[in-house]
């Protein structure tokens, strides 16, 4: 081709692209009137405590007016936002101390935030209220506890924070529960602690901090014990130990201690099955972020309902520890086929021994954090690499320096991550999970609420078809709600888990052994309980 020509043909396309961007940011538009957003993690709550001590009739905490957030009235309406899940999220410090009252506080600031923007907000609790509330063009607020911690050992108080309206519990935080281990298990810097088979914890045995060492047997490193945090009266003055004192503002959310890592041959507690259970009784969506790969894939394989990922990335773009690795990611499709009842490597259960059942689909769905430590495990990130979450940064534990890419400025960044989950799950699989107001640092182009949009335009730059974005701006979410609520409908009639965890197993010495036995630690059964289980156990060994 003479070079004329070839010069023409490159002005020709110079000129060109800048109108197909242009054409995707219409598209995106258009979509987004009729599909809006449901984004599964923002933290505006931790920012309105941490800002004004959740003063929210403060001139200054105007949700229109708000200043110094990724998250305002105006930018969600030009983000096209039509359903959010609000983080009730309060730090790892609060465990064994006051999360219950902390959580509550924040559940309470949701609920406010509809009352006093009523024209904005449309507090649901169900799929039929999110679309309803798209149907009114007001922003459908649900509540996603963030951690298990919160719950502090407790179904009943699960219970009760579904009646509040939390309609998801992620399993942890950065720190383990005395039922499930966080995603540090696997950087070896938080020990696994549930591999027992006790009916809610683990089995006795020699002990530190509430773990059972004969069955740790082949973990690495040494043991970390919590502190139990004295309890005393003190005048109100001088701060209680069993009290946390934020808000700081400007501190960022404590990181868990450092512990050592998972022995992935250790087997999982069944205390975490009976979470599970109850929260699909319930038809409380089970959120996977931030818990250890072990956890995620016990959860996958046990849950009769489909589960999310809140707020989480790919591991094959940015090898993070709190993204999710292609193993899980085939799961999140299929669970595999799984084990049938009876005694099983974790003891008598759904999970036992036997031919395996035939594979089952799980139809769960990851929903792309767009943090820039969690997309390209940097610093820095364009809007193609998204695909992050709050908590780690370059240095932290679990963090790898990727090999250095090339700059391209724009959304590409997280969209990589997207990318990757359709690849392996399928479009059906994929979500927005921004982590808005809980990370520091994000893409260029996905700076805030407003710009949902730019990163549907960079989908269909990319060939997603209209289906396929509608599907990932709000029809997997709402598909995985219908069914969660689907499995609640099928498990009517079935009673409430009533077996609490052993009281020696939860930390700390602000508690009463109120309904425990004297000396025991364990729940009180009833007489019948023994015979019960027994005639259970015959019956799935039958």
């Amino acid at each position: 081709m003479p070079g004329g020509s070839v010069l023409a043909l490159a002005l020709a396309l110079r000129l060109l692209l800048p109108c197909a961007g242009q054409h995707h940011r219409e598209e995106a538009e258009r979509i987004m009137v009729t599909t809006p957003v449901i984004d599964g993690h923002n933290d505006l709550p931790w920012q309105l405590l941490k800002k004004f001590n959740n003063q929210l009739g403060l001139p200054e905490a105007n949700l229109t007016l708000l200043k110094g957030t990724h998250t305002n009235i105006p930018k969600l309406r030009s983000g096209h936002v039509g359903g959010q899940f609000w983080s009730a999220y309060v730090p790892c410090d609060t465990q064994n101390k006051d999360a219950v009252k902390r959580t509550l506080e924040q559940i309470d600031v949701v609920h406010r935030m509809c009352e006093l923007y009523p024209e904005t907000f449309a507090c649901v609790v169900d799929s039929a209220g999110i679309r309803q509330a798209f149907r009114s063009k007001k922003v459908a607020s649900l509540i996603g506890v963030e951690g298990g911690h919160s719950i502090d050992s407790s179904l009943g108080v699960l219970r009760t924070f579904y009646r509040l309206g939390v309609r998801y519990m992620t399993l942890t935080h950065s720190c383990n529960t005395p039922w499930a281990d966080n995603w540090l298990v696997d950087t070896g810097d938080e020990p696994p602690l549930h591999h027992g088979l006790s009916p809610f914890g683990k089995v006795s045995g020699d002990r530190v901090g509430g773990s059972n060492l004969g069955a740790m047997a082949g973990a690495r490193g040494t043991w970390y014990q919590h502190p139990p945090a004295p309890c005393r009266v003190v005048k109100p003055s001088s701060g209680c130990p069993g009290r946390t004192a934020f808000p700081h503002a400007g501190l960022p959310r404590p990181l868990a201690h450092p512990s050592p890592a998972l022995s992935p041959s250790l087997s999982p507690s069944p205390s975490l099955q009976t979470v599970l259970e109850e929260m699909n009784r319930l038809g409380m969506i089970v959120d996977l972020a931030h818990v250890s790969v072990e956890t995620m894939k016990v959860v996958l394989s046990l849950s009769k309902a489909p589960v999310i990922f809140s707020h989480s990335s790919a591991y094959s773009l940015c090898r993070h520890r709190r993204n999710v690795p292609d193993d899980v990611l085939r799961m999140v499709v299929s669970a595999g086929a799984r084990p049938r009842a009876g005694r099983g490597p974790w003891g008598s259960g759904p999970w036992g021994s036997g031919p395996p059942l035939p594979q089952a689909s799980t139809g769960s769905l990851v929903m792309v954090n767009f943090y820039n430590a969690y997309v390209t495990c940097g610093d820095t990130a364009r809007l193609a690499d998204v695909a992050g979450e709050a908590g780690a940064w370059a240095g932290e534990a679990g963090w790898q320096r990727p090999p250095p890419r090339p700059a391209h400025p724009g959304p590409s960044a997280p969209a990589d991550h997207m990318d990757h989950v359709k690849k392996v799950a399928g479009a059906q699989s994929v979500g927005f999970g921004g982590d808005y107001d809980g990370v520091t640092r994000l893409p260029a182009g996905l700076e805030d609420v407003s710009t949902y949009p730019a990163l549907v335009a960079e989908l269909l730059a990319r060939n997603w078809t209209e289906a396929e974005v509608k599907a990932a701006l709000a029809e997997n979410l709402l598909r995985v709600f219908r069914k969660v609520e689907e499995v609640k409908t099928t498990l009517q009639g079935t009673a409430a888990r009533e077996t609490p965890i052993a009281f020696e197993e939860l930390e700390g010495t602000c508690r009463t052994r109120h309904g425990y036995t004297n000396g025991a630690g364990t729940a009180r059964l009833p007489l019948a309980a023994p015979a019960l289980a027994l005639a259970l156990l015959r019956s799935l060994l039958s």
